[in-house]
C-alpha cells in the first residue's frame, strides 16, 4: 500500500489550497482515507476522514475545509479555503480499512492505522 501526497506550498493568509493524497496497492474504494497535520513542536492534529460519502471534520477544519474522494482516481483531495498562519504544518494522509471516517480521529485508532503517505508541507504567510 503506497499514499502520495501533493499539492502543498505557501500561500498568503486568506488563500486556499487543494491537497491530494493518491493511493495504490489497495482496494481504494473500501478504505477510509484521512489527513492529519502536524505543527512544528506540537502533536499530530486529526484535520479530517472520509469512507464511502460519509465524512468527518476536526473542530479546526470545519466550515473552512472540504474533503472528498473519486474512487476511480483512487485520490482523495482536501480543498482548504480561508487559510490562517496557524495551518501551517506537515500534511499527512492515511488509510484504513477497518474503521470509519469518525474512528479515524480517535487517538487509541491512529496507531493502528493501515498506511501512511510521506507528507505535504503547507505553509500560509500572514
Amino acid at each position: 500500500v503506497q499514499l502520495q501526497a501533493s499539492g502543498g506550498g505557501t500561500v498568503q493568509a486568506g488563500g486556499s489550497l487543494r491537497l491530494s493524497c493518491a493511493a495504490s496497492g489497495l482496494t481504494f474504494s473500501r478504505y477510509a482515507v484521512a489527513w492529519f497535520r502536524q505543527a512544528p513542536g506540537k502533536e499530530r492534529e486529526f484535520v479530517a476522514a472520509i469512507k464511502w460519502k460519509v465524512v468527518y471534520y476536526g473542530d479546526s477544519a470545519k466550515g473552512r475545509f472540504t474533503i472528498s474522494r473519486d474512487d476511480d482516481k483512487s485520490t482523495v483531495y482536501l480543498q482548504m479555503n480561508s487559510l490562517a498562519p496557524e495551518d501551517t504544518a506537515v500534511y499527512y494522509c492515511a488509510a484504513d480499512r477497518g474503521t470509519t471516517a469518525r474512528d479515524m480521529s480517535l487517538s487509541s485508532r491512529v496507531d493502528l492505522i493501515d498506511a501512511w503517505g510521506q507528507g505535504t508541507l503547507v505553509t500560509v504567510s500572514s
